[in-house]
């Protein structure tokens, strides 16, 4: 027998089981904030660390290029001013207190230093310089030179002529020392690793509150989320002030809780009915029932109460149909099939299926229909509608009365209508006949038949289609139901009901 787990370690077990958290948001915002701030700040430093050693090797390499011009000026305009030049090579450097010059001139062709700097020879080779540049060139940057391996000089090399001639040349080299370079150098990147130390501990002290400033709104959905029962549907998240993305996503959410609270009203509603409208029909079975079998009774009594209670059977499947058809009109998927009608062949199909009933009422059911009126609706559903309407004004025209279909084209819907010259409903009325189980006092009773659920599927059937109905109606004139459709069999409208 294998004993083998189905799942590997690690591999996330049953793909039904919750998936693992993989971290917090804050966490993640805080470490990509932080190391994001950190990078720029490194990044800032290292420019300015570069910038600040560019500019004292330009600084070093301007103040080089101008000694050697002043060299070969003296060359060139005062050849055997020798004292001249060792001045300027020995002066140069003692009058400076912090940066140390040093200068020669060679006798490239005897080998010999015409002037030197005192001790240059000790730090400064003439080996350790570059190639001279030519006479007629002039010097732009220097070299950074380490000849004993511990002090750093910046140097360069140029020739210059002697007088005017051009065959008797020197060679001019000049260096700086940059020791006190260095060590200024050394305190600003100590100074740049203890700031750069701080911003990160500051980068990710404000990318931490950055973060949780950031996810409160999530954090906020997220606790509403947690608070939502069967009674709390009606809570919204406010988002106002909130970031647009969260705004979107509360704004969705909020969209979610609607459908939510209109599905869970809707199955609440249904259940409201089915108790309500399934009460009487019971409890009348049951007391008929009961009556039955309180003493022995005769054959044609026993039948008497079984053809009730069939009726009683009867109007329950009715209603359990109604309330069905209700609930799944209501539902999001609900779809209908349209097909090409003929709007005034149908309404005479309807008057000649009620013609015999409206007969045995005396009552005229006429017929006002222009041929050519046509649109896209389900046959099964629009007659239904109709003969809900046609029952209801049989229900409540008295004998003598009429009842008028008529239909009509109007601005791109077909108006269909049903009148009666009935008792009519008082104006308290109107606004609630086409709720379900609604049953105005002087239209609509249970003695009548009616189980207010007619208008209702007269109403849903017309959304279904994408149209409307409405009504009209003065007590002791009749009443006038409408239904308005589209000519283009358009899909049911949002938010319909």
């Amino acid at each position: 027998m294998n004993t083998e787990p189905d799942h590997p370690p690690g591999s996330g077990g049953d793909a039904n089981s919750p998936p693992r958290p993989s971290g917090s948001l804050a966490r993640r915002l805080t470490l990509f904030y932080a190391v994001s701030a950190f990078c720029l700040v490194l990044a800032t430093s290292g420019i300015l660390y570069w910038a600040l050693v560019h500019n004292l090797d330009v600084a070093d390499d301007q103040f080089l290029a101008d000694q050697v011009h002043v060299l070969r000026m003296l060359l060139q305009n005062r050849p055997d001013d020798i004292a001249g030049l060792r001045q300027e090579a020995e002066w140069e450097s003692a009058a400076r207190r912090y940066t140390r010059v040093y200068v020669r001139v060679l006798d490239e062709k005897h080998g010999i230093a015409v002037v030197e700097t005192p001790r240059m020879g000790t730090w400064l080779a003439p080996s350790a310089f570059p190639e001279p540049i030519d006479a007629n060139a002039e010097p732009t940057r220097g070299t950074d030179v380490r000849p004993d391996g511990d002090r750093l000089f910046r140097v360069m090399a140029a020739r210059a002529r002697i007088g005017g001639s051009e065959a008797d040349l020197r060679a001019i080299q000049v260096a700086v020392d940059e020791d006190d370079e260095e060590d200024l150098l050394a305190a600003y990147r100590t100074t740049l690793i203890a700031v750069v130390g701080v911003a990160l501990l500051a980068c990710a002290f404000v990318g931490n509150r950055i973060a949780r400033h950031g996810v409160r709104p999530i954090e906020e959905i997220a606790g509403a989320s947690r608070r939502i029962r069967s009674t709390t549907l009606h809570e919204r998240i406010e988002a106002r002030g909130l970031p647009s993305e969260i705004a979107e996503l509360a704004s969705g959410w909020n969209e979610m809780l609607d459908r939510l609270e209109k599905a869970f009203d809707r199955l609440s509603r249904f259940s409201a009915d089915i108790a309500h409208e399934l009460r009487t029909p019971v409890n009348n079975l049951r007391g008929e029932v009961e009556v039955a079998l309180g003493k022995a009774r005769t054959p044609e009594q026993y039948r008497r109460v079984l053809e009730s209670n069939l009726e009683e059977c009867q109007r329950l499947t009715r209603t359990i149909d109604s309330l069905l058809f209700l609930a799944r009109a209501e539902s999001p998927e609900a779809q209908i099939a349209h097909e090409k009608l003929d709007v005034a062949r149908e309404l005479s199909s309807v008057r000649d299926f009620f013609e015999a009933s409206a007969a045995e009422h005396g009552v005229r059911l006429t017929l006002s229909a222009p041929e050519g009126i046509g649109g896209q609706f389900d046959r099964t559903l629009f007659q239904r509608a109709i003969g809900n309407l046609v029952e209801n004004a049989l229900r409540h025209t008295a004998p003598g009365g009429e009842i008028v279909l008529r239909t009509r084209l109007v601005g791109g819907e077909v108006l269909v209508e049903v009148a009666d010259t009935g008792c009519g409903i008082a104006p308290v009325h109107l606004p609630h006949v086409f709720d379900r189980l609604y049953r105005a006092d002087s239209a609509r009773s249970s003695a009548s038949g009616g189980a207010g659920l007619g208008l209702a599927i007269v109403k849903t059937i017309a959304e279904l289609h994408g149209g409307s109905a409405r009504i009209a109606s003065a007590e002791g004139h009749g009443t006038c139901v409408t239904l308005a459709f589209p000519t283009d069999g358009g899909p049911r409208r949002d938010g319909a009901r």
